[in-house]
Order: structure tokens, then sequence, then C-alpha cells
């Protein structure tokens, strides 16, 4: 024993030590942002240690590489188990998951009562206004049609702008170098630019971009002068070809000019604003090409990442400029581009979206950005949606999406815009024609009255020649609507409205001339003479009264009957089971009691020794041939189920085959296997019985189900 405890205690140890050192190196490739690498670790430390900070790292590799589905399940318990240590960033990426499942209420909520948590009403208000706005768009419906392009794979492919006649994109490798080493971030090569035929842009067509501006690392996101001789993209920061890392072993991102020159790209050089300690990403130009517009995480910014410009000065470049907060949130904010319209499309996850990065479109007039707006459905989803770029004129361009229903990771979208972004609150009409209630002829300058649920007033009209009024009103609330006209009564109507756009709610009303009315009261006088023909009606009535009186009487007869019937029925059960001794109740059920019904291990056949207690149940139902049995086999709790199930089930059947050879009609028996599931001794679990035990829940019963 003391040999086996000491082992006990070394293998314990090695364990322990085997999941520190996988928590080490774990941490060592979450630090790296080695994601797709530190998941594996996680899950397997997870089980055993479900600290604040194993929880929040696995989350986030999930979360990093695009399984928001597992980082839902993490954040969820994350932010229910160490509530104190979760700051507004979890909630918020909990949140994003959500919108990605499509639980955009719940997302919502989530936000909501982390800002009630934090006492933070400005963002409770700012959450509600953007929500409404994000409303509003949403109830344009579809203003793109989008396609998914044949050039996308399995792998990554975004980035996508037309170049001559050419499309230039963002791609993994096709052949990568020899012995290269994998973006460990989510395990794909590395990207390269590739290109393809606009007009018939194939699969198998891709090619790469230009040799001359190809490297070992990522080369992406390329944006043309219009003259097609100068490009900006952005590439891993390197050294002659070797991923250069920063102080915390981390390679940035940093654009890169080249210039085109005698059909070849030339004069690579990287932008005098790159860092080795940040990144710069995502080039964009400006229409007159003087400004140059890009994301980072530079020193300065509000969020991970932000939008800055950057003036163009010949061959030198100015300061780079944060866009401000009208662009910027504490979140992340990328992928810039400017339209012929001088409009600044870009993508965030920090405005009120769908879900992780949508498209947002912002006009800039004098150098001025207005409040950003979600492009809408169905460009955005709650995926990330990104590089966005259009030809304002044509509103034909491209768009990239790592959406469920893709090729793969991220693919790229060829889009056409189809309506434009007009952003409205939810509005309805009411509206209707005033009339004589008499003549139904229209009522023209009868006064209407538009009041709210407070009885203020809102509006009042009058109404046309053909008796028409109309207000447009706000959605979600009650109005009351009064109309009224000299030598007229007046009348209202109220109306509750819920959020049907652009609804027409009828508020027509009919007003009675007083001239009528003293017609009326002339008129009454003649209504006497009608006493007598309401009487016949009134006597017609009584007696249709008495006729549904007789119906009811006949009814309750029906059911008398019925009932007496039944009783019958009960006293010839009770004589049968006084006089069959063989038939006893059991509880509810009428059982036909016979001795044990034995079966071979593991078969279903009748043996031999059976067959003449089942000839006596034969007996006594061919004695009653309106008895209806239920041959219920049931065996103990030893073994599979589903076992038990099949084989009691299979002697059942073969106990009515018996019966239905020897004369019975298969009307009469009916067959049913019952397995473990009803047990005469609760055997729980299945070692605390004796072997009698089990032999009484081994049984077939005889159910009398009808005589």
């Amino acid at each position: 024993m003391k040999r086996i405890s000491l082992i006990l205690i070394v293998l314990a140890f090695q364990f322990a030590k085997a999941q520190t050192q996988d928590l080490q190196r774990a941490k060592r490739l979450f630090d790296r942002t080695y994601y797709s690498e530190s998941i594996p670790l996680y899950e397997s430390i997870i089980d055993n240690n479900r600290s604040f900070e194993v929880v929040k790292n696995l989350a986030d590799s999930y979360y990093f590489t695009n399984d928001y589905a597992n980082a839902q399940r993490q954040y969820r318990f994350l932010i229910a188990r160490f509530p104190e240590s979760v700051d507004g960033d979890y909630y918020f990426k909990y949140a994003q998951t959500l919108k990605a499942s499509g639980n955009y209420e719940e997302a919502n909520k989530v936000m909501r009562d982390y800002f009630l948590k934090t006492n933070n009403q400005k963002a409770i208000e700012k959450l509600e206004k953007d929500n409404l706005v994000l409303e509003n768009i949403s109830a344009l419906g579809n203003r793109y049609d989008i396609k998914n392009m044949p050039v996308n794979t399995p792998n990554s492919e975004f980035g996508a702008v037309p170049y001559k006649q050419k499309l230039v994109f963002s791609a993994v490798k096709i052949k990568p170098y020899a012995f290269e080493k994998m973006y460990k971030w989510n395990n794909e090569s590395y990207l390269d630019l590739m290109a393809v035929s606009l007009k018939n842009p194939k699969l198998d067509s891709v090619k790469k971009f230009a040799v001359e501006l190809d490297s070992p690392l990522h080369d992406a996101n390329a944006v043309f002068t219009k003259n097609g001789k100068t490009v900006y993209f952005t590439r891993n920061n390197s050294n002659d070809g070797v991923r250069a890392k920063n102080d915390h072993k981390i390679s940035t991102l940093k654009i890169y000019k080249a210039e085109l020159i005698d059909g070849k790209w030339r004069n690579i050089t990287a932008l005098p604003f790159n860092s080795d300690n940040y990144s710069v990403e995502h080039p964009a130009l400006s229409q007159d090409e003087k400004t140059l517009y890009f994301a980072s995480d530079m020193p300065g910014s509000l969020g991970s990442f932000d939008i800055y410009s950057v003036a163009i000065l010949g061959s030198d470049y100015g300061a780079p400029k944060n866009l401000g907060p009208t662009i910027n949130t504490d979140k992340k904010e990328q992928f810039p581009f400017v339209s012929k319209e001088n409009k600044l499309y870009f993508s965030s996850n920090g405005h009120e979206g769908y879900g992780m990065l949508d498209v947002f479109v912002s006009e800039i007039k004098n150098g001025e950005f207005s409040t950003p707006l979600n492009v809408g459905l169905p460009i955005n989803s709650g995926y990330d949606d990104f590089s966005f770029v259009i030809d304002s004129e044509t509103k034909h361009g491209y768009f990239a999406s790592n959406r469920k229903g893709g090729k793969g990771s991220d693919d790229i979208y060829e889009i056409n815009e189809i309506q434009p972004l007009v952003v409205e609150n939810c509005m309805q009409y009411i509206a209707g024609i005033i009339t004589d209630i008499d003549t139904k002829l229209p009522l023209s300058s009868a006064k209407v009255i538009l009041q709210d649920a407070n009885k203020k007033q809102i509006e009042t009209a009058l109404t046309t020649a053909d008796g028409r009024f109309s207000f447009s009103v706000d959605c979600e609330k009650s109005y009351t609507v009064y109309a009224s006209k000299e030598q007229y009564t007046e009348a209202s109507k109220f109306l509750k409205l819920y959020k049907d756009r652009k609804k027409i709610n009828d508020a027509s009303m009919a007003l009675k001339s007083k001239e009528a009315i003293k017609r009326e009261e002339l008129a009454a006088i003649e209504q006497k003479k009608k006493e007598a023909a309401l009487l016949v009606v009134k006597q017609k009535k009584e007696a249709q009264i008495l006729a549904e009186k007789a119906k009811v009487e006949k009814e309750l007869a029906a059911k008398k009957a019925i009932a007496v019937a039944e009783a019958k029925k009960k006293e010839k059960v009770e004589t049968i089971v006084a006089a069959e001794k063989d038939i006893v109740k059991d509880k509810d059920r009428l059982l036909i009691k016979t001795d044990p019904i034995y079966f071979d291990y593991d078969l279903w056949y009748i043996r031999k020794e059976s067959k003449p207690i089942l000839n006596k149940v034969i007996d006594l139902m061919k004695k009653y041939p309106d008895m209806v049995v239920e041959v219920g086999s049931h065996t103990d709790n030893r073994g599979n189920a589903k076992y038990n199930l099949e084989l009691s089930t299979k002697r059942a059947n073969s106990t009515r085959d018996y019966f239905i050879s020897q004369g019975i009609s298969a009307k009469q028996i009916f067959a049913k296997g019952y397995g473990e599931t009803v047990q005469i001794v609760k055997c729980e679990p299945s070692e605390s019985c004796s072997e009698e035990q089990h032999e009484l829940n081994r049984r077939s019963e005889f159910v009398i189900k009808n005589l």
C-alpha cells in the first residue's frame, strides 16, 4: 500500500509539473499573439485550472481567431465567476460574440447592465440613441446586392481594389517559401498581393500581382494613385526579409511605398512615420491625393486602432493627425477608404453595429467629418466586415467578410449599391376623410385637431374639398384626433401606433348635422307605429329561445344515456372480475394473473413449458370475445437500456404471435416492450438488488385494456 501511495504522489507531482509547464508555455504564446497555438494548451489546462487568467486568455484566443461560439461560452463563465475582476472590455467582447450568434437583444442587455453597474448613465443614453439609429438603418432593408467572388478559397482574401484591368487583393500565398513559418495568429500562411482579371475573375487565373513587391511576410492592402505609378501597401516590419520584432517580441505592421518604373515596382521604401513600437496599416488616398489615411495604434490613439491622416508633401510627409472622437472610439477603427464623392468609409467595432467590425461612412466637408453612419445590410453582419471600396458613380465595389456561408476565413464580395442611405426615425401617417354620417358626402373645411397622449395639441388642419386630412406622426405613440364643423356634431378617434414604418392609420370620422337630428326627432313619432312589428320580432326571438332550450335538454338527455351505458359497462366489468379468479385489479389496471413466463437467455421464442400458462389466458380471452389485452414484457435494469428495450419488445411480439396462432384476433391482442423502465423493485444501482428481486422485475404482464 505504501508503494502504491508513493507512486500516486509521484504521478500527481508529475501531472502538476506538466500543467505548470503547459500554463507557462500557453501564456508565452498568448503574449506573442500566437493565439492558434495557445488554444490547445489552454484547452488541456482549463478542466483542472479555471483561474481568471486561464479563462480570460482562452476566451480571447477564441475571440481573436474568430471562434465566437467558444469565446462566448468562456466570456459568459468569466463574467459570472469573476464579476469584480472583469473590466468593460470583456463585457464588450462578450456582447460582440452574442451579436455574432444573432442574439442582439441579449447583447444590448449585457452592455446596459454593465453601464448600470458602473453608474454610467451617459453611456446608457448613447447606447439607446445608437440602437435607434441602427434600427432606422435596418428598416431600409438590403441596400446592396452582394455576391461571393469566385477568387475566394478556404483561406483569407480581402482588400480588393481595381487597378487598370485587374483586381488586386490580399490573399494567402499560393506557393509559400520553402520552410516558411505560418502566421501563428490564425495558423495560415502569410499574405501576398494577388491579381486577377476584372472582366473574368476566376480562381485558376489568380496570380501574384508583382514579384518585386513580394516578401516572406505579410504584403497586403494596396492603394494606387490615379496615374497607377505609385502604390502604398502594408507589410510586416522586417530586416532583409526577416521579421523584425520590438521589445515585446511583436512584429508591427508598416506602410510601404513603391514606384512603377519601366514596368517594374521599384524604390520600395517604408514611410517615415512608421515605427517598430506600433503598427501603421491600411493606407487610403484622398481624391486629390494630397492626404494619406491609415490605421494605427500609435501613442495618442483613443482605442486599440484609430484612423489617422497625414499630408503628402511631395516626397515628404507631414505629422500624422488623429481624426478625433467623431471617427475614432476607444475600440478599433481600421480599413479607411475615401470615395469620389469625398466620403470616408472605414470599419469599426466601436460605433454601434451588428457585431464585430462593421463598415461605416462619414462625409468630409471642409476638413470636418460628419457623425459616422452604419452602411447597413447586407454589407454588415455579426462578423467582421471590412476593406470596403466603392465607385460612387457606378455604385459598384467590393468588401470582405468572414461571415457564415462564405468559402473560408475572409472572403471578398462584389457589391452594387441599390438604395441610398437615408436614415429616418420611424414615422407613420394619421389620415382620413370627414363625411356626413347620413349623406356619406365629404365635408370640406371641417376642423381636425391632433393631440398627443397628454392631451397636448400638436397640429390642426382643415379638410380639403374632398374632406381629406393627413398628419405625419412618430411611431409607438398614442394620439387622439378630434373633428368638428359648424352645424354638425363633434367626433373623436383614439389611435395607438406601433412600429410599422410609414403605415397609414385611418382616422376617418362621420359627423351628423344638427338639422338631421331635428328630422329624426320628428320621425320618432312614427316609431310607435313600428311597435307592433317589433312585438312580432320579439315573439320570434322567444320562440327561438324555447327551441334552443329544447336542444340543450335533448343534449343533456343524450349525455345521461351515455352515463347509464358507462355504468352498465362498469357493472359488467365488475361482474366478470368477480367471476374470474384470474382477473385481478392492480390500482387502476386490470391484470390477468398468471404464473411467470420464462424465456431462454437472450432469446424471445416461446418455450414449451410456457405454452400451458399462455393457453389459460387464451381460453379466458375466447370466453370473452370482446376482451382486449396488452402483453407487456419487462426486463431487469442490468445491461444496456436500449438492448433491454429491444429484447422486451421482441418477447412481447413473440407472445402476441403465439396468441394469434391460437385463434385470438389480432385486434384483441397488443404487444409492448417496456425494457427496464417499469420496475417493481427499484434497483438503483442494479447491484443494490438480489437475484430474486431482479427476477420480480423480469416479467410478462397481461393488462386488460377493454372488456
